[in-house]
């Protein structure tokens, strides 16, 4: 029997792999028994969406499991609006965009998602995908790769993380207002217009299987946090996208709009808060000296993050309106710091004992998963090697970029390059850049509210 069902805790990518293997034959039966009929191929790109292609099982069964299917090189070096960057002949990016050839999808079977949680679909089932070139050379700007690859220098040095990862959504009416006219932490009644889609959205993601642990309306205005148990960093980060493309589709259906924008508002703030904990590689627990103590590999690797985090702001934040979120929303810190149970520093150690991990708080809900946990991986990872000792909590070590220019600058600096690979860094760099065009380049009305206060 295929089925969705995620397992808890942290995983070897040997173990994932072993998984994918157990998975193929109940997948082959299923396609010849017709009980699926079609697989949707999914690749995550750098602005944190799918790139999909829907192939019929057939098909599926008789080529895509052994061969792999084809996907246009430059789904890793195009923007938002999927127009390819410009080519650099002699660039990190040319080989993407010179001559826009295929890539190799190759199904990663431990990700299998039934699409029965979309009206429609109920023999059909989605996967995530790893990419390679045609000489089956990793593709090094695609997100999952990087992660991919900080997970395995994460295991030579004896270490698997356990990640969870709490995606902020704000749900807007057809007119764009949100459901709710104020904040509705925690709260009950007044988000009596959100309860269809939530029925709808709860429904969808159990028959996914995607292990929700907690869902509740949060601080702003129409805004809810649908939270998903914690798991291997891999998964984590798939099923998260997974959540949020099912979350649109069921909101969708209601004629309400699932937005993931990083400041819905001034001062408000939606984020990709990531927990996160270490094991050593035979299962046993690494972070906590007991109680809510840090251990020293976690110390450590708290102090490599803190080190660089700011070096790294355009992975937390990478469009205009993510700075907004950074400057003026609560709970978004500029500061870095850390502190036990403390929701207003940059880092919060929550939970204690087998429990105990560290909360990431800097990241929008815009940002891309899989380089969000990578680049948290290579950082952490740096100050374990280096041996750096966390500083005190409380004791402010630097600030994050507060606008893109300063993120640009960092992102040229050579620390990213350093960290997750030049092309990665030349990727974003381009992407930053993009991004600086077109907003400089648009008419707001917000520039016509400025000029209107000069006359």
């Amino acid at each position: 029997m295929v089925n969705g069902a995620r397992p808890l805790g942290p995983r070897t990518l040997a173990a994932r792999a072993e998984a994918a293997r157990a998975a193929e034959p109940a997948l082959r039966e299923a396609l010849a028994a017709g009980a699926v009929t079609g697989l949707s191929l999914l690749v995550p790109d750098p602005h944190g969406r799918f790139a999909a292609v829907d192939l019929d099982g057939r098909f599926v069964a008789e080529e895509v499991l052994d061969g792999g299917y084809g996907l246009c090189s430059y789904v890793f070096a195009w923007t938002l609006e999927r127009d390819a960057l410009p080519i650099d002949a002699d660039g990190e990016l040319a080989a993407y965009l010179g001559g826009y050839g295929d890539l190799r999808m190759r199904p990663d079977l431990a990700t299998l998602t039934p699409l029965s949680a979309l009206p429609g679909d109920e023999r059909a089932m989605a996967v995530v995908c790893d990419v390679e070139w045609p000489s089956g050379a990793p593709v090094l700007a695609a997100p999952r790769t990087v992660l991919a690859g900080q997970l395995a220098a994460l295991e030579r040095i004896g270490l698997v993380p356990s990640a969870g990862i709490e995606h902020e959504v704000t749900f807007l009416d057809v007119e764009g207002n949100p459901l709710t006219a104020h904040g509705v932490d925690y709260a009950v009644g007044g988000t009596e217009r959100m309860t269809p889609v939530l029925r709808t959205v709860r429904a969808a993601l159990a028959r996914a299987g995607l292990g929700v642990e907690s869902a509740r309306a949060e601080c702003h205005p129409g805004q809810y946090e649908i939270v998903l148990r914690h798991r291997d960093a891999l998964a984590a980060c798939d099923d998260a996208m997974l959540q949020q493309s099912i979350v649109r589709a069921a909101a969708a259906e209601h004629g309400v709009t699932a937005s993931y924008l990083a400041a819905p508002a001034p001062g408000q703030g939606s984020s990709c808060h990531v927990h996160l904990s270490l094991s050593t590689v035979d299962g046993e627990g690494a972070s906590s000296a007991g109680g809510t103590g840090l251990s020293a590999v976690l110390g450590s690797f708290l102090a490599g993050v803190l080190r660089d985090a700011r070096a790294l702001t355009a992975l937390w934040a990478p469009g205009w309106n993510s700075y907004a979120r950074l400057r003026g929303a609560p709970f978004s810190p500029l500061v870095l710091r850390w502190g036990v149970d403390d929701r207003t520093a940059a880092v919060r150690v929550a939970g204690q004992d087998r429990s105990l991990r560290l909360e990431f708080r800097f990241a929008g809900a815009d940002a891309q998963p899989h380089l969000v946990v990578a680049a948290l991986l290579a950082a952490g990872r740096a100050g374990i090697e280096d041996e750096l000792p966390p500083p005190e909590p409380g004791r402010e070590t630097g600030r994050l970029a507060s606008t893109p220019w300063d993120a640009l600058q960092e992102l040229t600096s050579g620390r990213v390059a350093e960290l997750l690979g030049t092309e990665v860094a030349a990727q974003q760099t381009a992407l930053l850049r993009a991004e600086l065009d077109a907003g400089c380049d648009a008419v707001t009305e917000w520039q016509h509210r400025r000029a209107a206060l000069r006359a």
